[in-house]
């Protein structure tokens, strides 16, 4: 429209306006990620698993490494009697909790936002509200992990003043990125509010990552018939994929070693 136009229409100019920025808003919300936000671990390539005590970050250079490769390299070095080096970066790992957390300081001050967001989660730990400033310093650098645990903190109240349209904010910047709880989070949000419609689209997209909990919240919707059999089949489908596709000899090893 001309500007003449839009000056003599602008109600309606405005309302689509805001109309269309919705749409744009949804396609970036509901785009499936690649990956979750935790993506391969940088030693066998593999998909990381969603479940984060599967995997360790590496203090002195913020990469996660998957068990298996953690314990196939420490099988390694017991055996050979090598020295214990990190398996990405070389160097020497940390003797001690107090070295851990120094090498961690020293990335989070070279602005790793991983680093900075592990900083964030010690201070939460210890019940420090000033967890909140290192959160929102690492979602400012994109952390998906920081946007995440700032919707908490908006959620709480906790270093920050309740705001749930932050709260959803952050849930949402999280899902885009690929947390798949944020993502399911989002989901029992919509459902709570009757729109199942967007909720299911949320499960489905946490499900294709191998989220447990969003194909159980599936499950349920398929038997109450807010989900198609076919609906349901393909989401099945995609979580066992996302499930096998973390799989590897070395992990399989560990976990049984766990139970």
């Amino acid at each position: 429209c001309s500007d003449k136009c839009q000056q003599e229409h602008l109600p309606h100019h405005e309302k689509a306006c805001k109309e269309r920025a919705a749409e744009l808003h949804d396609e970036i919300l509901f785009r499936q990620p690649e990956s979750s936000h935790l993506g391969d671990c940088p030693i066998c390539f593999l998909p990381l698993p969603i479940d984060m005590k599967n995997s360790t970050i590496m203090s002195c250079c913020s990469k996660m490494v998957c068990s298996g490769c953690s314990h196939a390299i420490f099988k390694r070095e017991y055996e050979e009697n090598l020295e214990n080096i990190c398996p990405f970066c070389r160097t020497h790992s940390p003797n001690s909790q107090e070295e851990c957390h120094k090498n961690t300081l020293k990335r989070a001050e070279a602005d790793d936002p991983i680093a900075v967001c592990e900083i964030g989660e010690m201070y939460y730990r210890a019940g420090d509200e000033s967890a909140y400033k290192y959160f929102a310093k690492a979602a400012e650098m994109g952390d998906a992990v920081a946007h995440y645990n700032l919707s908490d903190s908006y959620r709480r109240g906790e270093g920050a003043e309740n705001d749930e349209r932050k709260e959803i904010y952050h849930l949402e910047e999280a899902a885009i990125r690929g947390h798949p709880d944020a993502r399911h989070d989002l989901a029992m949000e919509e459902g709570r509010n009757g729109r199942f419609d967007r909720a299911v689209k949320h499960w489905v997209i946490a499900a294709n990552l191998g989220h447990d909990d969003s194909i159980q919240s599936l499950k349920k919707c398929y038997t109450h018939g807010v989900v198609s059999k076919e609906g349901f089949a393909a989401a099945l489908r995609a979580h066992h994929a996302a499930a096998v596709a973390t799989k590897s000899l070395q992990r399989e090893i560990v976990a049984k070693s766990n139970n």
